[in-house]
């Protein structure tokens, strides 16, 4: 008894040692410049985002912050050396929609996204716009519907591509409303609209930004938003939510940092960031990209995660979809 005292003792002091020495890196964190990986190709979106983040970030800090672009396999590629970075704090990953899509998607990933990654933040949200072709003969998603249901199978949703979320996005709509329409996937958003607008396509579920332009000319119609509320930039286009009771359907963009982060730091980490998302300067670049801020807790983007993946797992399991690596 005496043994097992003295060593609940000892173990107790080295645990606080350890709690004390994380306490102190927190304190002193950054004290070298931080790798912020972005899984995607140079140029696109969620670079951008990292670059945003990151000029605050060393605004704040002092320290550099290096974006590495790591594209490749469905963002499995960036992902995976990101999982396998020493967790000091100094190699984090910004993420997007995929790396909730992916472990349903894909039947080996090299990585776990909860056993080998700790979120941190979630930076915005990003929904997607409902088009169909401007000589369709609807204007509501209730319209859609209808026409979808007198017309089992002949209408036609473009993607950018199976598993992409706005293919995802379309299914769960399909299922939500109990239509029967056909996938027409392709490689990107611009052929995909460029179809809606030569009526070759029925729909397409894409970004409010790539939509916009053919919009304002005319050359499609704006049914509805996938978000769980209007945007302020499109007051009157209503979301599907509002035909369809508990439809939503929005893109991310997030921070997650290595397994064994110390929490101090992943906190702090996420405190800042959070607070940068929310800053007036960045809420106007999240708008200009069709994106809404939100700069969540560690809890509350663990929740989100675990809500999206079991969503998506769903859509993906029940329309059958299946990709090889």
């Amino acid at each position: 008894m005496k043994f097992s005292i003295a060593t609940g003792c000892v173990a107790a002091l080295a645990a606080s040692a350890v709690a004390v020495a994380q306490d102190k890196a927190a304190a002193a964190y950054p004290v070298k410049p931080i790798r912020v990986i972005v899984p995607f190709a140079p140029g696109g979106g969620l670079d951008i985002t990292a670059r945003l983040i990151g000029q605050k970030l060393t605004d704040k800090w002092g320290q550099s912050i290096v974006v590495d672009t790591r594209p490749g396999a469905a963002t499995i590629v960036g992902t995976e050396i990101a999982s396998k970075a020493v967790p000091d704090g100094y190699t984090i990953l910004l993420i997007t929609t995929t790396f909730a899509i992916n472990p349903s998607l894909y039947p080996k990933l090299p990585y776990d996204p909860w056993r080998d990654f700790t979120p941190v933040t979630q930076l915005n949200s990003q929904p997607n716009i409902l088009v169909v072709n401007a000589a369709a003969p609807v204007a509501t998603v209730s319209e859609l519907i209808a026409l979808a249901k007198s017309k089992r199978g002949e209408l036609t949703f473009a993607t950018p591509g199976a598993g992409s979320a706005p293919h995802l996005s379309a299914e769960l709509f399909k299922r939500t409303a109990g239509i029967d329409i056909t996938h027409v996937p392709y490689k990107g958003i611009p052929p995909a609209i460029t179809d809606v607008i030569g009526g070759r396509v029925t729909m397409l579920f894409t970004t409010t930004i790539s939509a916009a332009p053919h919009i304002k000319g005319g050359k499609v119609k704006a049914l509805a938003l996938t978000s769980g509320r209007r945007l302020d930039t499109m007051p009157d286009v209503p979301t599907i939510g509002e035909t369809l009771k508990g439809y939503q359907a929005e893109a991310f963009q997030g921070m997650m940092a290595p397994a064994g982060v110390p929490r101090a730091i992943v906190d702090k980490l996420a405190q800042e960031v959070a607070a940068i998302s929310r800053q007036p300067e960045i809420v106007r670049a999240f708008v200009a990209s069709g994106a809404v801020a939100v700069g969540s807790t560690p809890a509350q983007f663990a929740a989100f995660l675990k809500t999206e993946m079991a969503k998506w797992g769903k859509v993906i399991k029940d329309a059958g979809i299946r990709l090889e690596q």
